[in-house]
């Protein structure tokens, strides 16, 4: 084999292995991406939305597990999160966070209120006026536990979220959503006035 191609190749490896390995550090440590799969967060996020999700902003965890080892910040109400459902770790959710621990959190049809006081929360849709469902429309208080976050989707009468199945733990909180990096509205449709939004 000639010395300078066997040269060459070992410079595309090493390069391509450092890549890897920084690409793998980036997404564990830094940022991930995360593409919006329903409409639970309407209108904030539409479907086709694809997001990079900020991993450093509550903290640095030890990779697959929850632990973090260098914490930065804890989640606050109203951010975006992305975590793993409860349900099924395997899923990633994108919801809102309405009560922190200590927090207690009640629904009143419809109306949310956080430690007695009603929630102001201009980035909610309802959708459904023709009926009032027990559960996702009035709950009776719950108060958060220590290390666990309840979360609701802005499309109220349409996710699924802490009313039904319970609170986020904190081990299964992936990071804070950032910003619209793309968006596609439909087959060959470019939403171009989403992308670069930072959220809120």
């Amino acid at each position: 084999m000639n010395p300078r191609w066997q040269s060459t190749v070992k410079e595309y490896v090493e390069a391509l292995f450092i890549a890897l390995i920084l690409a793998l550090f980036i997404r564990t440590f830094i940022v991930q991406a995360f593409k919006i799969p329903s409409g639970s967060m309407l209108q904030t996020l539409q479907i086709g939305d694809h997001l990079l999700v900020s991993k450093f902003s509550y903290g640095v965890k030890v990779p697959f597990t929850g632990k973090v080892v260098v914490p930065v910040g804890d989640p606050e109400y109203q951010d975006i999160i992305v975590f793993k459902y409860p349900g099924d770790p395997s899923k990633d959710y994108i919801k809102r966070v309405i009560g922190v621990p200590g927090d207690t959190v009640e629904i009143k049809n419809k109306k949310v209120f956080v430690n007695g006081k009603e929630l102001v929360e201009p980035y909610v849709q309802y959708t459904d006026t023709t009926h009032v469902s027990t559960l996702r429309d009035n709950m009776p208080p719950r108060v958060i536990p220590e290390n666990e976050y309840f979360v609701m989707g802005d499309n109220r009468d349409g996710s699924n979220d802490s009313r039904f199945w319970g609170n986020v733990p904190r081990e299964n909180i992936l990071g804070k959503a950032w910003i619209i990096y793309w968006s596609w509205g439909g087959p060959k449709t470019v939403r171009w006035e989403r992308i670069g939004d930072i959220l809120h």
